[in-house]
């Protein structure tokens, strides 16, 4: 299967579905754990039917959903035909997919000497090492239980924040997400990477990246 872009991904126009770090992400709210479970039965059978099976986390009020192709490394056209199913299984139920809470943490390290201190971070974390087309240089847990870990290269020149977070959100949500860390006292340290990223801080000076799909390859 070929692997989209955002753009082909939002040409689809998905309600209530984001791409975030390869993967499509969705929060149905279901009200409820009988309906959410219900919700996730359905879904179950669908997967099974078409043979591709989707991440799923059922909370008593809401169930979250991903979807992502691994052997293609992103979003292909049989992720996109298993969200409009799993829409239709929650609109079927009474209950609502939406994208406005969803959103997907990565942690980068600055790091001058990223070989170096790579493995034993991999060691560490129990993560795999994974390189090439659809990677960057990075750790990603196989079970997905933890946030990919990535490895930007940087200065060596103290004093230095070496961990921030990346945090993804769909392009929609990215300016709701900058107003609110700012009203909370945070600053907006660069744009000049928008829409891309943004470079937010907190009021000691901690830096996060606001991340989306947009003008990425």
């Amino acid at each position: 299967m070929t692997r989209l872009t955002g753009r082909q991904i939002a040409d689809e126009e998905l309600a209530g579905w984001a791409y975030l770090l390869g993967g499509l992400q969705a929060r149905i709210h279901t009200g409820d754990f009988a309906t959410g479970l219900a919700v996730v039965n359905a879904i179950g059978a669908a997967a099974e039917e078409m043979n591709h099976h989707p991440d799923l986390d059922l909370r008593y009020s809401h169930v979250d959903v991903r979807l992502t192709s691994h052997d293609a490394r992103g979003v292909t056209g049989r992720d996109v035909r298993l969200a409009r199913t799993i829409s239709s299984i929650a609109a079927g139920a009474g209950a609502r997919v939406e994208s406005v809470d969803v959103s997907r943490l990565e942690l980068a390290l600055d790091t001058p000497a990223r070989e170096k201190i790579l493995p034993f971070w991999a060691a560490v974390l129990a993560m795999e090492h994974l390189s090439g087309p659809g990677f960057g240089d990075e750790l990603r847990d196989p079970s997905d239980g933890l946030p990919a870990v990535w490895f930007q290269e940087s200065g060596s020149e103290e004093p230095r924040q070496r961990w921030h977070p990346d945090v993804w959100v769909d392009p929609a949500q990215a300016r709701p997400r900058i107003d609110a860390a700012l009203a909370a006292g945070g600053t907006l340290v660069s744009d000049a990477e928008a829409p891309s990223y943004w470079v937010l801080a907190d009021p000691e000076g901690n830096r996060v990246c606001l991340c989306t799909w947009q003008e990425r390859d």
